[in-house]
C-alpha cells in the first residue's frame, strides 16, 4: 500500500493532486503548525496581469494547528469567486467550473474553519479532476512525533508499505531513513513536470491553483494533469 501526506492547502496546484493520484491513501496534515500567508490560507489564480492571489482571512494564534485556526470574514469566498468570473471571463470552461465551486462554498456556508473550508474544496477538486485517493485526517490516527517519525508512524497505522514524499523533503526524510527502514517502509520522491495546456495568453504561465486547468480544459483536466507524472528517481530504500 502507497501512502503520501500533506498539510490541506487552499485550492492546491496540480502537483498536490498529482502526488495524491500516485497512493492508496492521502493523509492531510490538519495538525500541523499553521503558517501566516502561506499555502494554507491562500493560492494563485491567472488573470491578464499574471498571476494574483486568492488569500483567506484568518485568526491564528502563533504555533496554532491548522485544525484550529478560524476564518475571519464568512464572506470572502463571494470576492474570490467575483476575482475568478473576472480573470477567466475568456476561459471556455470557466462558467461551469465556477458554478460547481460556488456550490461547494455555499454548502458550507457560513465557514469558521479553515481546515474544514479547505479539506471540502480538496475533495471537490479531487472529484473534478478524477482522483480517487482516499483521503484521512492525521488528528484521526493519533500518531504523534515528528518530520520522518510522524510519518513513518502513519504509515504503521494505516498499513502502508511504500511513503510517496515530494522531492523538497528529500534532504530530512534522509536524515529520519531509520524510521523507515526499522518498520519496512519504502520511501520515493515524486517526479513531476508541470504539463502545459490552453490559456487565453500568448504564453503559458506555471503554478497556478488547479482551478485554472479546470477553468481552461474541463474535461480534458484529468489526462493533462497525467502528463506530468515522471517515474520517481530518487530513493532512501529500506
Amino acid at each position: 500500500m502507497r501512502l503520501a501526506a500533506m498539510q490541506p492547502t487552499y485550492l492546491p496546484w496540480l502537483g498536490y493532486f498529482d502526488l495524491m493520484d500516485q497512493v492508496d491513501a492521502f493523509v492531510l496534515l490538519d495538525d500541523a503548525q499553521f503558517c501566516k500567508r502561506s499555502w494554507h490560507q491562500r493560492n494563485r489564480i491567472l488573470g491578464p496581469d499574471g498571476l494574483q492571489w486568492l488569500t483567506v482571512p484568518v485568526s491564528a494564534r502563533r504555533g496554532q494547528p491548522i485544525g484550529d485556526v478560524a476564518v475571519a470574514d464568512e464572506q470572502f469566498w463571494q470576492r474570490h469567486l467575483r476575482a475568478l468570473e473576472w480573470n477567466y471571463a475568456r476561459a471556455p470552461h470557466a462558467a461551469d467550473t465556477i458554478a460547481k465551486l460556488r456550490a461547494v462554498f455555499e454548502q458550507g456556508a457560513p465557514w469558521t474553519s479553515l481546515s474544514q473550508l479547505t479539506m471540502a474544496l480538496i475533495q471537490w477538486l479531487q472529484g473534478e479532476l478524477g482522483v480517487e485517493t482516499r483521503l484521512v485526517a492525521a488528528s484521526s490516527l493519533g500518531a504523534d512525533g515528528q518530520r520522518g517519525e510522524r510519518l513513518a508512524r502513519l504509515c504503521e497505522r494505516l498499513g502502508a508499505d511504500e511513503y510517496v514524499s515530494p522531492v523538497g523533503s528529500a534532504e530530512y526524510l534522509a536524515e529520519d531513513a531509520d524510521a523507515f527502514e526499522s518498520r519496512d517502509i519504502r520511501v520515493v520522491f515524486q517526479h513531476f513536470d508541470h504539463p502545459t495546456y490552453s490559456q487565453p495568453y500568448e504564453s503559458f504561465t506555471p503554478f497556478a491553483s488547479a482551478v485554472d486547468l479546470l477553468c481552461n480544459e474541463g474535461p480534458r483536466a484529468r489526462d493533462i494533469l497525467r502528463q506530468g507524472r515522471r517515474t520517481p528517481t530518487l530513493e532512501v530504500a529500506a
